[in-house]
């Protein structure tokens, strides 16, 4: 039995103390008023709960008074309004559910009444349950459904969603090892093209529950209803108006054609202030939809920003369309060619500012068990602070919700590592020329590094202007390295962009870079503190570009 921390019983008599909480900010025996029925219950409770005890010698009737507290309360009170939102009911609930074994029927009762869906402690102890049951997928898809929900406290709940599957990659780990031979399982990692249609039909078989759990996910059996077609040319679906859901969304015109969807912007129920993005690809396609949701659990409030939102996936048998938001300053590689139309280069403050940004990107997107797969300029969407950056804004690891500069999108390409076995190797192309990392030249195994790959990438035609090629060298310790052709300009800071090509270029097949990733990134923080009038001067710059982009 799982029994929840509590305040000492308050009977008559009994000595006061001061109150534990079982979770923080929610005693058992909060702030009542003394008209307030559930408080002898939380007396009564607490009691038996004390001469219950939780050692071997189970005291029997006072598990059955326990049993009859429980039920007696949750008879009376488990579906009164007034208590629907109260943290103290919904841990007798759990309570209940733990003491008759009835965990199952208790959480399916309270999804019915709509009770406590907004609470983090019904998901985190249900999935607790399953997890002692040997139910380790339901577990995953409760922690899922209730950082969908946004349940609170949301960082908390995703804190313990990604210990658990830390905990089952090691579990995992050990069941591989213990069912293999060690030296083929050294000598011979899993080897798979993320992106090969058996792949992708195998994941989307995998996630399709998943899938229906989550808040915004949308799917009918049949053809697209709407009097237009969506895969119709811009210039036949501008100012026509699609309903999707309830709301009807009005075509403005194009952000971009990809090789697999058309995105356009929209405004929302003829709202103009309130504009939207929507995909449309066919054949419908939901791995991206899944992967916002995955960004939504796995990346804590404060960093989210960074990765684009997907508010909702409305799927037809012939047409997908994802919703997702709207950024009005285009991409960096609209900052990039802004400049080479005027036949000059971006700045290496600027070149630092941003690499310092998707240094940051990649560093928590690996360290959540994620990969984009598509890491090039024009999927990095622009953002610009609410006021000036400041020294402590290179300096803390603590930023704000408006600190960043750059918003990854585009997540059609996106590997989700849990779906893998640990150690799995990758052996694909993505087939974006410039942006093929080196292991994909030279048909070798790859990870992190078609992400790094693209960083480095990008971080080359910040500073020339023009796509990286790179070359073998002889490496300082024997053997070779890799490194771009083209010479380092004497008046950059050259020890620093060295150590990034260098070091990125050439990361192992496997294993995580986050270190890597913050190490590169410190360094770079540290440069832009050392002068002042380098954080003015890119302030300087900021102004100017939006004032630039935003009236072009």
């Amino acid at each position: 039995m799982v029994i929840l921390d509590r305040t000492p019983a308050s009977a008559p008599g009994a000595p006061s103390s001061p109150p534990r909480k079982s979770t923080p900010g929610v005693p058992w025996e909060e702030a009542s008023q003394p008209s307030d029925p559930i408080l002898p219950y939380l007396r009564s409770i607490s009691k038996a709960m004390d001469e219950l005890g939780t050692g071997p010698q189970c005291d029997a009737s006072a598990l059955d008074r326990l049993k009859c507290y429980l039920t007696e309360c949750i008879r009376k009170y488990g579906d009164e309004y007034q208590y629907s939102t109260d943290p103290r009911l919904l841990k007798i609930w759990i309570l209940y559910a733990d003491v008759t074994e009835t965990f199952p029927k208790v959480y399916k009762q309270l999804e019915e009444k709509r009770m406590f869906l907004e609470h983090g402690l019904l998901y985190e102890s249900y999935a607790l349950y399953l997890c002692a049951e040997g139910r380790i997928e339901e577990a995953d898809r409760v922690y899922a459904t209730g950082i969908s929900r946004k349940a609170e406290p949301l960082d908390h709940l995703k804190e313990t969603h990604l210990m658990f599957l830390k905990h089952l990659e090691h579990f995992v780990e050990e069941a591989d090892v213990d069912s293999q031979p060690s030296k083929k399982l050294k000598n011979e990692p899993s080897v798979v093209d993320p992106w090969s249609a058996c792949t992708m039909n195998s994941l989307l078989e995998t996630i399709n529950g998943d899938l229906r759990t989550f808040i915004g996910y949308h799917k009918s059996n049949k053809v697209y209803y709407g009097k237009v077609p969506l895969t119709s040319s811009l210039n036949v679906l501008r100012n026509k108006v699609i309903e999707l859901g309830g709301r009807k969304y009005q075509i403005k015109g194009s952000t971009g054609t990809g090789a697999f969807a058309k995105v356009y912007k929209s405004t929302v129920d003829g709202n103009a202030e309130e504009m939207v993005a929507l995909k449309i690809q066919s054949p419908p396609f939901p791995w991206e939809f899944y992967m916002y949701r995955q960004l939504d659990m796995r990346i804590s409030e404060v960093e989210r920003p960074s990765f684009g939102y997907a508010h909702e996936i409305h799927i037809f048998s012939d047409v997908s369309v994802l919703v997702c938001d709207y950024l009005p300053y285009g991409t960096l590689l609209d900052v990039i060619n802004s400049h080479l139309v005027v036949g000059r280069y971006m700045d290496e403050v600027l070149c630092m500012y941003y690499t310092i940004e998707m240094l940051k990107i990649l560093e928590t997107l690996h360290s959540a068990g994620m990969i984009h797969g598509d890491f090039k300029p024009d999927n990095l969407l622009i953002c610009y602070l609410s006021g000036e950056i400041t020294e402590e804004t290179f300096r803390s690891e603590t930023r704000d919700e408006q600190n960043q500069g750059l918003s990854l999108v585009d997540w059609g390409r996106g590997i989700d590592l849990k779906l893998f076995r640990a150690g799995t190797e990758f052996r694909g192309d993505c087939g974006t020329s410039g942006f093929r990392c080196v292991e994909m030249q030279e048909h070798r195994n790859w990870t992190y590094q078609v992400d790094t790959y693209g960083l480095c990438a990008i971080v080359h035609m910040m500073l020339y202007g023009a796509p990286m090629s790179v070359q073998k060298v002889p490496g300082a310790g024997g053997g070779y390295e890799y490194q771009p052709k083209a010479p380092f300009k004497r008046y950059w800071n050259v020890e620093l962009w060295k150590k990034l090509f260098s070091t990125l270029l050439n990361a192992p097949s496997n294993g995580s870079d986050v270190a890597v990733l913050r190490g590169l990134r410190a360094a770079f923080r540290e440069h832009m503190c050392s002068n002042r009038q380098l954080v003015g001067k890119l302030n300087q710059m900021l102004a100017k570009q939006k004032a630039s982009l935003c009236s072009s």
